[in-house]
């Protein structure tokens, strides 16, 4: 063992973990001989393969290539290296997060240090008006069901507990055992889930993440920011979490009126929870005596009367003022969660009606702490405690409402026919929609009727509504906030939003309306990113929004798809048409006086927008920050960000780093200059290139349904959404989740590259040059092309293309793949002036080659099982193997949905 506090390194705690697993797979068994036996044999099969694997991926070569040995093997065979290889995976993933989570480096915050405009004072007057916000979404691109994250995350723990141990002591051989056990429960634990997942499980899923990781850690980050910047004072509610678990309809018929209120009340009963706990910790800490300490006035008389504290506690005031705290916390959970606590309270009390109301008090007993000497008792839980009320209110996130435009329209179009308002509203031409619309916005008339039955769709919206406007008033105004309308196209897609918020009372007519929720658009594929400007400036033109949006601040949000623009156009023209949208829109805000909020819908893999979250908001346009920002997690994302407590503070203090250097100390970007017009001309060349494959090519649908397991990856429960949007098998009807998801697996990685490579090509790498040295977002975006490519193989890639029933059809499609990733190869290395993918990024470079041997493997053997899946082996054995698989290559990659 190591001596006392010696920390491991990335290798050395992955060989620790890879060591116990192979204890364990030796062992799984049992522990008598013949069992003892059973298990060696495994294990040694599965050593051999796995060095032939590294011995493979590092140019050496067996007697029987690697897979042709995978294909011979036995069912059982299959199954436990699937779960071998799977699982190191995990662990090596748990490993790199630990050394990342100790690295002793100069914090997020650190890179504040020295930058000029970031100043005490530009920092406070920003923080006072912006909204920076991480929104939970259920997208499901996280495989692993929670009882293996729970797993995950004590082996993390134990990691932690490891550093420090006193080794001399016997502590490590102790934890080195708790670390068997957990990855033994690993082992045994079904890897992915029996039944398809349901609204729920994904709401416990996030609820989850806010309790273990957000409740704690983003008051931490508060006051940290707080204390370098001096903002000591009020509390400033800049960072708020939100959700869409619960709340995101788009596609998906199981969101429900029921599953949205199941949505807030668990979250509330889990905030109030840490609230009581955290009150009833502060009583048992603040033990201060009437005789040694003076209380303010405000604090005498929140302190609990006589007759409800104990005797001994008579001339302790602060315990008996957080007595009261608590006891009005417990009526405040029966009326909101409709039940108390575990630990009843000393007296009945009257319920706190709003968060801030709880805050008052916490306020009274820092003041009077304050006042009286006693600043620093203040500081730590107390403080902490105050900075979640403000942040986290009574309702945890901030629920968003999402549904299609289309669904609006359908339901719109039933009540102003049942209502005699208009026949056919489909058939209506957008300026009679506008007309229309607002006509019916300027008076109180309700177009439901309790006479009239309706569609079950139009039944299912209108108690949506119904439900949320009955939760804005049950838990505030902050727990539902937003109402996000996809494929948003026409002006009269908002005013639809606001016509049927009517219906529900979440919004009032009048001189001055007012609507309860931001009437947020969306625009997601090229066309609509395109066409978003022209739309808000129609939008803004309107006498009526401009009136609807000062009773809103005059802030205007608007939500950005990374993932359909993806699919519609490519990664670069994505990112193209994705700036030049926010700049478009920035600068209509700025001339109309409205300050426009941006929500960017990315997600973990860079073919939906993800990558490094520093790189992409500090590369944004200038004063597109200026209100703050909004961002989906999604996927595995979330538990790679936000899993662990102490890698989630540094997530939350990156992105609150990265847009306090976006707007205070602006880089100046050629990408907004003379070089717009270059990147433009790029764009479209990347798109014609794009749209040629993947749109264009005959057939090219069946190569990407037969080429990937997409149709497998459907039959994974992992998600309650469906893949597609409609029963077609169109690629623009397919999710953007399970485009990326499918492409990631077979190792092509094809929507987080293609199309550059033509672009660059035809626009010259000398020319290219100067840019990459002087645009961030140029940058940005080769920097994570070139993480995705150095994920890929074509070798791989190669074996998939075989599933494909039309060989001269793959053959043809394969040929097209492999010319544009060279090209776009080449062209990367070329332009940041490396001899091999990642050079300049060691650790990254390294980390990726640890587990491509396993990953490529695992790929081999997923191949062999598709053929065998479609070819009529509809065994439960089979398709168990696929979908162990589908979870182990997703492991190893990391980002891949």
């Amino acid at each position: 063992m190591n001596a006392p506090g010696l920390q491991l390194d990335s290798h050395e705690t992955i060989r620790l973990l890879g060591r116990i697993l192979g204890a364990v797979i030796r062992e799984q068994y049992g522990q008598d001989p013949e069992s003892l036996k059973r298990g060696q044999a495994d294990y040694e099969i599965i050593e051999g393969l796995r060095r032939q694997a590294v011995g493979e991926h590092r140019g050496g070569a067996g007697e029987v290539p690697l897979d042709q040995r995978l294909s011979r093997l036995s069912p059982h065979e299959t199954a436990v290296l699937i779960r071998a290889f799977s699982i190191f995976s995990q662990l090596a993933n748990i490993a790199d997060d630990h050394v990342a989570r100790n690295d002793q480096g100069p914090g997020p915050l650190r890179q504040l240090e020295h930058h000029a405009g970031v100043n005490a004072r530009n920092v406070g007057a920003y923080l006072s008006r912006a909204l920076l916000s991480p929104v939970i979404t259920a997208h499901p691109t996280e495989v692993r069901r929670k009882s293996i994250l729970d797993r995950e995350a004590d082996i993390a723990d134990l990691l932690v507990r490891l550093d420090s141990a006193n080794l001399h002591e016997g502590e490590g051989d102790e934890i080195e055992a708790q670390l068997k056990r957990e990855i033994r429960t690993l082992w045994q634990t079904r890897m992915f889930r029996a039944v398809r997942i349901h609204v729920t499980d994904e709401i416990e899923n996030a609820v989850a993440v806010f309790a273990r990781t957000f409740l704690t850690q983003l008051p931490l980050v508060k006051r940290r920011i707080a204390r370098l910047y001096g903002l000591n004072g009020a509390v400033v509610s800049y960072l708020k979490p939100g959700s869409w678990v619960g709340g995101d309809r788009d596609g998906n018929p199981f969101v429900t009126a029921e599953t949205l209120e199941y949505a807030l009340r668990r979250q509330a009963e889990i905030v109030l929870d840490h609230y009581l706990r955290e009150v009833n910790t502060l009583g048992s800490e603040l033990s201060l005596a009437d005789e040694f300490v003076r209380t303010s006035a405000a604090l005498k008389k929140l302190a609990a009367a006589p007759e409800h504290t104990s005797r001994h506690q008579l001339d302790e005031p602060y315990r008996r003022a957080l007595i009261t705290c608590y006891s009005r916390l417990s009526a405040t959970r029966t009326r909101l969660v409709g039940r108390g606590p575990a630990l009843a309270p000393r007296f009945e009390a009257e319920a706190y009606p709003r968060p801030e109301d709880f805050e008052a008090d916490l306020t009274a007993i820092v003041d009077s702490l304050k006042d009286n000497g006693d600043a620093d008792l203040a500081e730590g839980r107390l403080l902490n405690l105050r900075e979640a009320v403000g942040a986290f209110g009574f309702h945890l996130a901030v629920m968003d409402l999402r549904q299609n435009s289309a669904v609006h329209e359908e339901v719109l179009g039933e009540l102003l026919s049942t209502a005699g308002a208009v026949s056919s509203y489909a058939g209506l031409r957008e300026p009679d929609r506008v007309s229309l619309l607002l006509d019916e916005l300027s008076g109180p008339r309700l177009l439901r009727s309790p006479y009239r039955s309706y569609s079950e769709a139009t039944e299912r919206e209108l108690a949506i509504g119904d439900k949320a406007a009955e939760l804005h008033r049950h838990f505030g105004a902050g727990a539902i906030a937003n109402y996000v309308i996809s494929r948003t196209e026409s002006v009269s897609d908002l005013l639809e939003t606001a016509a049927l918020m009517k219906e529900s009372g979440l919004f009032t007519p009048g001189e001055v309306p007012r609507a309860a929720l931001r009437i947020v658009p969306l625009f997601e594929t090229v066309a609509d990113l395109r066409a978003g400007t022209d739309i808000m400036r129609a939008w803004f033109s309107q006498p009526f929004v401009r009136r609807l949006l000062e009773g809103q601040g005059s802030v205007q949000e608007v939500m950005i798809g990374y993932s359909d623009s993806n699919k519609d156009g490519g990664y670069f023209t994505s990112n193209w048409e994705i700036r030049s949208a926010v700049t478009g829109l920035t600068e209509l805000g700025i001339q109309n006086g409205i300050s426009m909020r941006f929500f960017h819908g990315r997600g973990g893999a860079v073919g939906r927008g993800g990558g490094s979250s520093f790189d992409a908001i500090r590369a944004l346009p200038c004063e597109t920050s200026a209100t703050g920002i909004r961002i989906t997690e999604q996927g595995e994302v979330v538990s790679a960000k936000y899993g662990d407590p102490e890698i989630g503070r540094k997530s939350l203090e990156t992105m609150i780093v990265a847009t306090l250097l976006s707007e205070l100390n602006h880089e100046t970007d050629a990408a907004d200059g003379e070089a717009a017009v270059m990147l433009s001309v790029m764009s479209e060349a990347a798109y014609r290139a794009y749209r040629a494959l993947v749109y264009e090519t005959p057939g090219f649908e069946n190569y990407f349904g037969q080429s990937t397991p997409l149709p497998e990856i459907s039959d994974l429960k992992i998600g309650s959404r469906p893949a597609s949007r409609t029963s077609s098998t169109r690629i623009e009807d397919l999710r953007a989740i399970p485009w990326v998801f499918s492409w990631s697996q077979a190792r092509v990685m094809l929507p987080g590259w293609f199309g550059f490579g033509t672009a660059a090509r035809e626009t010259g790498i000398e020319s290219l040059r100067p840019l990459y040295r002087t645009s961030p977002f140029f940058r940005t975006t080769i920097s994570n092309m070139e993480m995705v490519l150095a994920k890929s193989s074509l070798a791989i890639a190669r074996r998939y293309s075989g599933l494909v029933d039309d060989q001269a059809l793959a053959r043809s499609v394969f040929a097209r793949i492999e010319q544009e990733w060279h090209a776009t190869v080449e062209a990367i290395l070329a332009l940041s002036e490396q001899s091999a993918l990642l050079e300049r990024s060691p650790k990254l470079r390294n980390s990726i080659r640890l587990r491509l041997p396993y990953i490529d493997a695992l790929n081999h053997l997923q191949v062999d099982l598709l053929r065998r899946r479609r070819a009529g082996d509809d065994s439960e054995a089979t398709s168990r193997a696929i979908h162990m698989s589908i979870n182990g290559v997703s492991a190893g990659l990391r980002n891949s949905g």
